[in-house]
């Protein structure tokens, strides 16, 4: 049976511990299982007995870095008898050192790696530590900035997160726990500009915004890169699928992030070139989406270098 490994980061006092346990309580999450919890640091938060009760939890503190070895991971295997794990990591400790040499147990499987940053300390942390941030952040899948309130930056959060790992998801929690939602004032383009340009990095923001809320681009120009998908689409003539692709889990497993273009010249483009694409959103209705979607009415399309990094991320 393999056994799920969940890795939470961040540094000191980020949440790190608040985060494990509302995970753990969460009964969606939670449905009795026995848990191994290594804690390689103790904050200001802690786990009860009463915890580690309602929650079928085994509590194992590491002390040292290099405490962290396969014969000390199996005994607790051999132990505890865990059906999944967390390790609860010290927020000084050379993450890229454990990644690169762990040894785990061979049914135990790392299958998550979480962040948590302190939102209000975020900046202070970024100027004076930026290597630090930079080890607990850039391996991380899931980027929680905690203890956000209506003054946080969170472009400036997202602008800082893309530079230093532009594939991790981010999310904003207010400091009632409830999760933020982006505004105008937090998207990384220009919505009252001549023309929206998207950049590549942004595309996947941008479709997720005009999927949602699709009245906010109606009539709006928009410029942005993807690739040619298909050519022929039934019963509609001078058009194309235009798009980027999204990873599901892995390189291997991916959903199509596209949309239709009209276009006088699309039968002079070639399946699969990267082009980018002038056009003018307008709004139909789409009978399997069940509502308006955005189309692109093209007035220029021009073929472009294939990027860097094709997928598409949600952030």
């Amino acid at each position: 049976m393999t056994v799920p490994v969940y890795l939470f980061t961040g540094f000191l006092e980020s949440g790190k511990t608040s985060l494990i346990k509302d995970t753990l309580l969460d009964p969606g999450f939670n449905t009795g299982e026995k848990t191994l919890l290594l804690v390689c640091e103790e904050g200001m938060e802690e786990y009860d007995e009463d915890f580690q009760k309602k929650t079928n939890t085994a509590i194992v503190t590491v002390d040292k870095y290099e405490d962290l070895t396969y014969k000390f991971l199996k005994k607790c295997d051999s132990m505890i008898e865990p059906e999944r794990v967390m390790i609860e990591f010290n927020g000084t400790w050379n993450l890229t050192n454990f990644l690169d040499t762990l040894d785990f147990p061979y049914d135990w499987l790392l299958v998550q790696l979480l962040s948590t940053v302190d939102a209000s300390t975020f900046e202070m942390y970024l100027n004076n530590m930026r290597s630090m941030i930079y080890e607990q952040l850039v391996h991380s899948e899931t980027i929680i900035f905690n203890r956000c309130d209506e003054d946080t930056k969170k472009l400036y959060l997202r602008n800082n997160i893309k530079a230093i790992n532009k594939g991790a998801q981010i999310i904003y929690e207010m400091r009632n726990g409830e999760i933020a939602e982006l505004g105008e004032e937090d998207m990384p383009f220009d919505l009252h500009a001549d023309i929206l340009q998207i950049r590549d990095d942004d595309y996947g923001l941008w479709y997720m915004d005009a999927m949602e809320h699709p009245q906010k681009y109606d009539g709006k120009i928009v410029e942005l890169k993807g690739k040619v998908i298909s050519t022929h689409v039934d019963d509609i003539p001078n058009a194309f699928v235009f798009g980027r692709f999204a990873m599901v889990c892995c390189a291997d497993d991916t959903s199509l992030i596209g949309l239709l273009v009209h276009y006088a010249s699309s039968n002079e483009l070639l399946p699969k070139e990267w082009v980018k694409v002038r056009a003018k959103v307008k709004l139909e209705y789409d009978e399997e989406y069940q509502g308006n979607v955005p189309i692109l009415y093209a007035d220029d399309v021009t073929t472009v270098d294939a990027l860097a990094d094709e997928f598409v991320y949600f952030n």
